[in-house]
C-alpha cells in the first residue's frame, strides 16, 4: 500500500487543456485507488464521466475552475465502485412479483409456505417455491413427500431448489412419475426411489420431466421494466456500479437495452448469453453466430454482450454437483446409491466443441461447474484448445468453481483461466458441507490463497438469483459481505474456520470486486480503479475499510455511489 506524497498529482494527458477545469472534484478524503502499488490519495478530479486528476488535495483543487462542483469527502473513505462477476439480475427482480417470500430457515417454515399458498391457489393447482436451499435449512434436509402431502394434499407441491427439487405425490402422479416410470433415452435428470422402488419425491436435474403449470399472475413487460429498475438501484445502494448477467436470455438482454436507450441503466452489464449444451452442435453454432452478430457485441462501456455461459453438472446445494470421488449416503441430500457421484451434463467432445467454437468466435466461455469433477472437465476442454490455439487472451472463464484441487489450480495457471466464485456459500453452506464431506474433501474448497498465489484471476460474485436487498436475498449479493468471508472464512452455526490459510488480506478482498473482476470481463484499462483516463466508478463508504475491525467489514455502508461521474445513489436523499 502506498500514499502518494503531498507534492504529486497524477493528470490525464490533453485532457483539461482541451476541455478546461473538471466538472467535479471530490477532496478531503481517503481514496483508496487499486493500482497496482494500492495507492491512496486525497483527491480526485473528473471530467465528461472519467477520471482526469488523483493525488493530493492542493494539487487536484488547484485545477478547479469557476463551473467546477468541489464536495469535501470529510475524510470519508473512497473505493472504486464494485463489480459483481455472477448475477442473474431479471430473475432475481421478478421473484416476488406475484406475492412475497418469506425467509425460511427451518422445515416447518417451508411446510407453513406452503399451507398458507393453499389458501390463494385453487384446488388441483401447483404450487412452487424456488431457491430455498437445504444446506440454509436447520435440518439440512429436503421436506418428505409425506411432509409435503401432510399439509397440501389437494395441491401439486413442487419444492425447487437449484437443479433438484423434491416433489409431493399429486406432482408426481400428474408427471406421470410412478414405480414404473423411467426417463426416456437422452434426456437428463435422475428419480430417486426408496427400497422397493417407489420415487421418493426427489427428482435430480429434472424440471423438463415435471408437469408444472403457472398458478402465479403473469408480469407484463412494464412490470420486468419497472422491477428491474428498482433492483439496479438497490445494487448501486450496496456500491455496485458493473455487474456480469451470468445466463442472459434475449428478453433479458431486450430490457437491459430499452432501459440503455431511455437512461435508466444504472450499473454496466457485461452479458455472457444462456446456450442450452443439449442442443445439438448444429444449433448451438447457430446461436454463437446470431450472437456474433449482435449489435451488443460490439465493446460498449453499459452494456456488452461478451461471453456465453452453459452448464457442466448441478449443484451442491442440493446434491447433483459432480464429483471426482462418490458423495457417499446422505441423509442431508437423499442419496441412497454409495457410488452416486453426482450429475455431469456435458460429455468431453461436446464440452471441447462448444467452448472452441465460443473461443474461436471471440467469447468468453464459462460454464457452470460446482464439482471437482465439473471443473476438472471443463479444464480438459480447455486445455485442449489451448493445445490448438493459445487461449490465455481470451479468458476462458470457470462459474462456481468450488471444489477444486491443486491440480486444478496449477493448470488453470498454466492455460490462462479465470473464475467467478461466491465467497457467501463458504458461510451459508459451509456447515452443512462439513457435515457431509468433512475437512479433508473440502481442504481446497474455494481456495482463494492458493489461486491468488498461483496467479489465477477470480472475482467474486454473488449468483443472486432471488429477492431484492443485499442481505435480504437468498444468496446474498452485498459485495462488502462477500469480502468479510474471505478474511474470516467461517461459516455460519459453527465456531470454526474453514481453511484459515486461504483467508485473504483486506488488499486483496477489495481487488477481488474491483480490478480482478474488471480483469475477467476485459475491462481492467476501463474500471476497476481509480486512475486517470477510466471511468469515472466510485463509491464513498461510511467507514474505513482497511482499518475497522474486521466484524465491522461486512457492516459498511455506501453513503454516495457515481456511475461515470454522476451520482446515482445517495444516502441522504434514500436513492
Amino acid at each position: 500500500m502506498a500514499v502518494a506524497a503531498a507534492s504529486v498529482l497524477s493528470l490525464q494527458p490533453g485532457v483539461l487543456g482541451q476541455a478546461g477545469p473538471p466538472e467535479l472534484i471530490l477532496h478531503n478524503g481517503k481514496i483508496v485507488t487499486v493500482d497496482e502499488d494500492f495507492t491512496i490519495v486525497e483527491a480526485i478530479a473528473i471530467d465528461r464521466g472519467r477520471i482526469v486528476a488523483v493525488g493530493p488535495n492542493a494539487g487536484v483543487r488547484s485545477l478547479a475552475g469557476p463551473q467546477s462542483r468541489s464536495v469535501d469527502l470529510e475524510g470519508k473513505t473512497v473505493l472504486p465502485g464494485l463489480i459483481d462477476s455472477h448475477t442473474h439480475p431479471l430473475g432475481a427482480a421478478m421473484y416476488e412479483f406475484d406475492h412475497p417470500v418469506p425467509d425460511m430457515e427451518t422445515i416447518p417454515d417451508v411446510l407453513e409456505y406452503f399451507r398458507r399458498r393453499t389458501q390463494a391457489v385453487p384446488e388441483g393447482g401447483w404450487i412452487r417455491l424456488q431457491q430455498v436451499f437445504i444446506t440454509r435449512l436447520r435440518e439440512q434436509r429436503y421436506p418428505t413427500r409425506a411432509e409435503l402431502d401432510e399439509v397440501a394434499p389437494n395441491h401439486a407441491v413442487y419444492f425447487r431448489t437449484g437443479p433438484d427439487a423434491s416433489l409431493n405425490s399429486l406432482a408426481l402422479r400428474l408427471s406421470g412419475i410412478d414405480r414404473e416410470y423411467r426417463i426416456p433415452k437422452g434426456l437428463l435428470g435422475r428419480i430417486e426411489r426408496d427400497g422397493s422402488g417407489e420415487p421418493t419425491g426427489i427428482v435430480r436435474s429434472g424440471a423438463h420431466l415435471i408437469a408444472f403449470r403457472e398458478s402465479q399472475r403473469r408480469p407484463t413487460r412494464d412490470d420486468e421494466r419497472r422491477r428491474l429498475r428498482e433492483l439496479l438501484a438497490a445494487y448501486n445502494k450496496v456500491g455496485l456500479t458493473s455487474i456480469a448477467d451470468r445466463n442472459a436470455s434475449p428478453s433479458a438482454l431486450e430490457l437491459y437495452e430499452d432501459l440503455l436507450e431511455g437512461g435508466e441503466l444504472t450499473v454496466r452489464v457485461f452479458v455472457s448469453h444462456a446456450v442450452n449444451a443439449q442442443d445439438s452442435l448444429e444449433d448451438i453454432r447457430a446461436t454463437v453466430a446470431k450472437l456474433v452478430r449482435h449489435p451488443r457485441h460490439r465493446r460498449h462501456p453499459m452494456l456488452w454482450l461478451r461471453g456465453i455461459k452453459f452448464f457442466m453438472d448441478g449443484g451442491m446445494l442440493t446434491g447433483s454437483a459432480y464429483m471426482r470421488e462418490p458423495w457417499g449416503v446422505s441423509s442431508v441430500y437423499s442419496i441412497t446409491d454409495p457410488t452416486y457421484r453426482g450429475l455431469r451434463f456435458v460429455p468431453p467432445g461436446k464440452a471441447y466443441a462448444i467452448a472452441r467454437l465460443a473461443l474461436a468466435s471471440g467469447l468468453q466461455p464459462t460454464a457452470h461447474c460446482v464439482g471437482d469433477g465439473a471443473v476438472h472437465a471443463l479444464i480438459d476442454a480447455y486445455e485442449e484448445i489451448n493445445a490448438e490455439f493459445s487461449v490465455r487472451e481470451m479468458r476462458p472463464s470457470i462459474t462456481h468453481s468450488n471444489f477444486m484441487s491443486p491440480e486444478a489450480v496449477r493448470r488453470m495457471s498454466e492455460i490462462g483461466i479465470v473464475a467467478d466464485l461466491q465467497p457467501a456459500w463458504l458461510e451459508r453452506d459451509g456447515a452443512t458441507l462439513l457435515k457431509q464431506f468433512g475437512e479433508a474433501r473440502l481442504a481446497f474448497f474455494q481456495p482463494y490463497r492458493a489461486l491468488r498465489e498461483a496467479g489465477v484471476v477470480v472475482g467474486g460474485g454473488s449468483d443472486h438469483m432471488q429477492k431484492i436487498g443485499g442481505m435480504r436475498s437468498i444468496n446474498p449479493y452485498n459485495p462488502f459481505f462477500g469480502m468479510w468471508i474471505t478474511l474470516v472464512r467461517q461459516p455460519r452455526w459453527t465456531d470454526g474456520v474453514m481453511q484459515p490459510e486461504q483467508r485473504l488480506t483486506r488488499e486483496e478482498a477489495i481487488r477481488l470486486y474491483t480490478i480482478d473482476n474488471a480483469y475477467i470481463t476485459f475491462s481492467e484499462t476501463e474500471k476497476g480503479s481509480l486512475e486517470v483516463g477510466k471511468l469515472a466508478d466510485l463509491i464513498v463508504l461510511d467507514r474505513d475499510i482497511l482499518e475497522c475491525p474486521v466484524e465491522d467489514v461486512k457492516r459498511i455502508q455506501v453513503e454516495r455511489t457515481y456511475l461515470g461521474g454522476t451520482l446515482v445513489y445517495s444516502a441522504e436523499s434514500g436513492g
